[in-house]
């Protein structure tokens, strides 16, 4: 009778693991705490007739015996037999060692925390365990902490002003990526984010950059000393603020003067734009970058092109739907005039000049602004990617010297007039060329050149991040003029972007040198290992679907994204012994970024190199090749010395959600348990948050489900490949006294809001996931504050 209701234990327990990987029953071969670690998931069970048929054959059958032969009878008996009873008493002291054993085994996953388990002593650690302590503990929560939605806790704003951004889809507002290269260029150019009110993994990968250019440590490598020379002059504000406008008026001296300060020596048009574009990263008529053919790319060529587009106006503009144009946007016209005026008077621009330098400015802008459009109407017009030859384009657009403005913007590439480019406006370079060429055969300007002046003010918004921090404020007293109220960027964190604008090879080299590469190797191989086994869960309404998927899964190959251009601090320093970087002149070291930033560009026109964006926290799939950038593994989410259950917790679930998102965006219409997940977790959230019955709940949307599901599914991924990382390493240390299966939810639930795309359709905060696992399944702590309660005909667990 205790065998059967023990056995009947083993079975509930059994069914209420099903939201986990099926887990192995065999008891712990030792006792001792530190051996009762959970087992791993077996991937593949027995099937149940096979089971049937092995206790069939070691079952002795009672009818069997009595068909002996009669001969037999009178024979002495077996000697099992003799000693039946001390067998039997054998077999029933076995059974109870068994299942005190396995008692003991989910007696210990559920309490886990309490198990002696070795603490981690690394300094990493130290500092894990003091931000683990102060955070909240999902376990103790009341279900109501799980109420709020994810994406109203988060900000996604990109900060800074972007020019342009008055008219909706304008392409140089960095968040559009559809007409910019694939690669991190123009990206990086404006990227400006806010302080994030919770630590995504964005702000995590620049404090442990921060971290490593403020080290103390000293380099024989000059490159990395540059590099971290340079970080040290953009924080030294004390000097920037000191040395004021002098360095940009030494600069517009070198290019020839500037009508409003009354000394010009009146340049050549073509040859100061070319020389903005090339040391200067300055395109004031219109922008150049490096990108691929979409038309060619499906048919494998990996070719790039000098692709011309509009420009980052610096008039706010706004499009009108009506009448499908764009013009400056009325209401910005006053405090636009007062910034400009500002400006040029901290230039030191006589006051008499200002107002008439100012007018002429602001008109040709509003020129230039009438030809812009948004990137929507652009693709609905087919104006994208628009091949012709530079020959072509000079015809089209006189105005500018094609050829030589090219050539000088790629030095030292040699191009000619044949060589085909993409156009993403041509109305506007065709309406560009026109205004241009109106302004310079004016005869009634007097000692003025709005278009040479129009460059200049163009010049100083690239140079700005290194001047001081008067003309910083004046563009954001512009903004909150316009009504845009802006969180202030840190400087550290404007300071290492900058750094890795110019420097991002060495930091690329200094991240590969730190990672835990086995490590790294291991989390990546296991949650794919079982993600590869989740998809053959869910219920395909399409096979067919299901195997080109499938296939293409397995024939991913996955690799840590390191860059292959440069091998060594030799080749580093080699490359860097051109650059002289100033400790007390950020003006000085900013000019070399901008170089720096030219020679980048110039290289993705040779043969292809996929260079490393050290800055990207997501996965990258390129053609089989599935690269993790090495920006996914740092502190806090991971360290090499970590407990094992912390790294999975953490890291093991945002690889498991980004490579969902990556390969299966469309699994919504083959996969019929994307519903049912998504519907069945929300149903349980809704009861436990006591939301059901208020009637306000409305049903999720496809997105949201779609979403529920991925989440819910990448814990589930993560956990299971932390279990088989326990099988091939059974030990692990623990935080607080916290380890395996608590402490692998307590990481998660530290990074459950992470910022990214999709946030804004998970409807739930993730850490309600954790009281659906721990309501079906013995592997969590009983102190559970938040708990479901089972609903009528329907199981606790969302399979």
């Amino acid at each position: 009778m205790a065998y059967k209701q023990n056995t009947a234990r083993m079975s509930q327990t059994s069914v209420e693991l099903e939201i986990l990987p099926k887990l192995s029953l065999q008891p712990p071969s030792q006792s001792e705490p530190e051996r009762s670690s959970p087992q791993p998931p077996h991937l593949s069970q027995l099937p149940p007739s096979a089971q049937d048929t092995h206790q069939q054959q070691n079952q002795v059958h009672p009818a069997r015996q009595q068909e002996q032969p009669s001969t037999l009878e009178h024979q002495e008996k077996p000697l099992w037999i003799k000693h039946q009873r001390v067998l039997l008493l054998i077999l029933v002291l076995t059974i109870c060692a068994a299942i005190v054993g396995l008692f003991y085994y989910f007696h210990s996953l559920r309490r886990n925390s309490t198990a002696t388990v070795s603490p981690c002593l690394s300094p990493a650690c130290q500092w894990a365990e003091a931000r683990l302590s102060t955070s909240p503990d999902p376990f103790t929560q009341p279900c109501d902490q799980f109420s709020s939605k994810c994406g109203s806790r988060s900000s996604h704003k990109s900060g800074g002003r972007q020019r342009g951004e008055g008219i909706p889809g304008h392409p140089q507002n960095w968040m559009e990526k559809s007409a910019w290269p694939e690669t991190q260029s123009e990206e990086t150019i404006n990227r400006r984010p806010v302080e994030d009110k919770i630590l995504s993994r964005k702000t995590a990968l620049l404090q442990n950059l921060r971290k490593i250019l403020e080290t103390n440590k000293q380099s024989n490598s000059s490159a990395i000393q540059k590099t971290q020379d340079f970080y040290h002059s953009c924080m030294d504000t004390r000097s920037i603020e000191t040395t004021g406008a002098e360095p940009f008026l030494k600069l517009i001296q070198t290019l020839g003067g500037w009508a409003v300060s009354g000394q010009w020596n009146k340049t050549d048009f073509n040859t100061t734009l070319g020389l903005l574009m090339k040391d200067y990263n300055t395109f004031p008529f219109f922008s150049l970058y490096v990108g691929k053919d979409p038309n060619e790319t499906a048919s494998g060529r990996t070719k790039r092109y000098i692709q011309i587009d509009q420009p980052e106006l610096l008039i706010p503009i706004v499009w009108n739907n009506k009448s499908q144009t764009s013009r400056a946007k009325p209401q910005a016209l006053r405090p636009f005039l007062a910034s400009c005026q500002n400006y040029l008077a901290l230039l030191g621009s006589p006051q008499s000049e200002i107002m008439n330098h100012v007018g002429l400015f602001i008109s040709l802008s509003s020129e230039l602004a009438v030809a812009a459009s948004p990137l929507h109407y652009r693709q609905s017009r087919g104006q994208l990617h628009q091949r012709m030859t530079i020959k072509e384009l000079q015809k089209q657009a006189p105005a500018i010297n094609w050829l030589d403005s090219l050539k000088t913007a790629f030095h030292p590439l040699h191009l000619h007039e044949d060589n085909h480019i993409l156009l993403h406006n041509l109305p506007y370079i065709i309406q560009m060329s026109r205004t241009v060429n109106k302004w310079l055969n004016k005869q009634d300007l007097k000692n003025s050149d709005p278009l040479h002046t129009f460059m200049i003010f163009n010049l100083l918004h690239t140079l700005m991040p290194a001047m001081d921090s008067r003309f910083s404020q004046t563009a954001r007293n512009f903004s909150l003029a316009l009504g845009q109220v802006e969180e202030e960027v840190p400087r550290w964190k404007l300071c290492v972007l900058e750094t890795e604008r110019g420097f991002d090879s060495v930091l690329s080299h200094i991240l590969s040198k730190t990672t835990a590469h086995r490590e790294v190797d291991e989390v990546i191989e296991n949650v794919l290992f079982s993600f590869k086994s989740k998809l053959n869960e869910p219920k395909w309404s399409d096979q067919k679907s299901f195997g080109l998927l499938v296939k293409k899964v397995h024939s991913l190959i996955p690799k840590l994204w390191t860059s292959k251009e440069i091998s060594g601090e030799d080749e580093l320093d080699l490359f860097f012994s051109q650059v002289t970087v100033s400790t007390g002149s950020f003006f000085s070291n900013y000019l070399q970024l901008l170089s720096l930033w030219q020679k980048r560009r110039n290289k993705l026109l040779t043969p292809p190199i996929m260079a490393a964006d050290i800055l990207s926290v997501t996965p990258v799939l390129l053609d089989k090749e599935l690269l993790f950038p090495m920006g996914m593994f740092s502190p806090p989410f991971f360290h090499s010395t970590y407990p094992k259950a912390m790294n999975y917790g953490a890291v093991g679930f945002l690889l498991a959600k980004d490579i969902f998102h990556l390969l299966v965006p469309e699994i919504y219409t083959h996969n019929e348990m994307v519903h049912a997940v998504g519907e069945c977790v929300w149903a349980h959230y809704l009861s436990a948050t006591e939301k059901a019955g208020r009637g306000g709940a409305p049903p999720l949307s496809a997105e949201q489900q779609q979403e529920v599901w991925v989440q819910y599914s990448a814990l589930q991924v993560a956990l299971q490949a932390y279990y088989r990382s326990l099988n091939q390493r059974p030990a692990d240390t623990s935080l607080l006294g916290i380890h395996h299966t608590h402490l692998f939810l307590r990481a998660f639930s530290q990074i459950n809001c992470d910022a990214d795309p999709f946030s804004e359709s998970m409807p739930l905060d993730p850490s309600f996931f954790i009281t659906i696992v721990c309501a079906s399944s013995n592997l969590c702590p009983s102190s559970l504050q938040c708990s479901i309660k089972p609903q009528q005909k329907s199981q606790t667990d969302c399979v």
